[in-house]
Formats: structure tokens, sequence, C-alpha cells
């Protein structure tokens, strides 16, 4: 059993550039977006926003630890490549349920088919709830009502920038 790490945060808070201190055979990076990393230098890894190719790396990597880049965009990827053939009324709700399906089958198979050894990050954007509880950031109602996806994490992370310096947040 791996243990999932979620790291949530706002846009520049240092999500992304905290794996400046990543660039070992520790570590491999899939990232979901391809996009340059905000800082000099290479972490090993692959792009991918197709679930099945992202379990078959994480089953092949040799990295203790794992970091998936903007994952929440696994979601919305998702999202924008079905949403405009999945029709109306029941058809968008089915694609809602594929969308908590994939999202909670990826980190089930984090949980029970990645061996024990690793750990592997999710990084998030963060969104704030009806409440202002600070949560990551989906797609929609239906999917926020339907899945705790920070419950299903060994350990949540929030990383915070305030007046242009990253600050360690202690609950």
């Amino acid at each position: 059993m791996a243990t999932p790490v979620l790291i949530i945060g706002k846009s520049g808070s240092g999500k992304s550039t905290s794996l400046r201190n990543c660039q070992n055979d520790n570590f491999n990076l899939i990232r979901v977006l391809n996009k340059p990393l905000p800082f000099k230098g290479k972490v090993n890894g692959w792009f991918s926003d197709d679930y099945q190719q992202i379990m078959k790396y994480l089953i092949a990597s040799k990295a203790r630890s794992i970091v998936i880049d903007d994952a929440g965009y696994l979601i919305t990827n998702h999202f924008m490549k079905g949403h405009s053939s999945a029709g109306k009324g029941n058809a968008v709700f089915a694609l809602y349920n594929d969308i908590g399906d994939y999202f909670w089958n990826l980190i089930q198979f984090i949980v029970t088919k990645v061996p024990g050894d690793k750990i592997v990050y999710l990084m998030m954007h963060e969104d704030k709830d009806d409440q202002g509880e600070v949560k990551p950031k989906t797609i929609g109602r239906l999917l926020d009502e339907k899945v705790c996806i920070e419950g299903m994490f060994t350990i949540v992370l929030r990383c915070i920038e305030e007046g242009g310096k990253h600050v360690q947040f202690v609950p």
C-alpha cells in the first residue's frame, strides 16, 4: 500500500516550484499538463492525462516518490473532452459520475496496487466551499457532494504564499 499525499494551494503558492528539490533518482514526475517547470533543471518522468497510462507509470517507476503535478487537471481535462458530446439531462450526470469514478479509482489504485515503499504526491489547486473551507478544486457540486477527496489521503498539505514568501502552515 503506497502512501497517498495531497498537496493543495493557490496558483503561485509554490506547489510546482517545490519540485526543484526533487531533481534526483528518488523522484519521478507525472505532468498532467505539459507546461514547463518554473525552475531550471529536470525531474525525470512522464507527461499524460490518461488515467490508464498514469497507473502504468506509477507501477513502472523505480523512484520511491512520485509526484502527479496538476492532478486536478485530470478532472478538468476529462470534463472538457466529454462535456460537449455528453448531451443533456441524465447524460450530464453520467459524465460527472465517470469523472468521480476515474479519480476515485486512481486514488484506490495508489492505495491498493502501488508498492508500499512508495509515496505518491498529488498536487492540486485549492478552492473554497460555500462555508469558506479550503478544499481541492474539482468540477461541479455533484462531484464535491459524492467524493471528499482530501479524506482519501493519508496526509494533506497546503502551500501558502504571503507577501512574496512561501510560509509554513501549521494547523
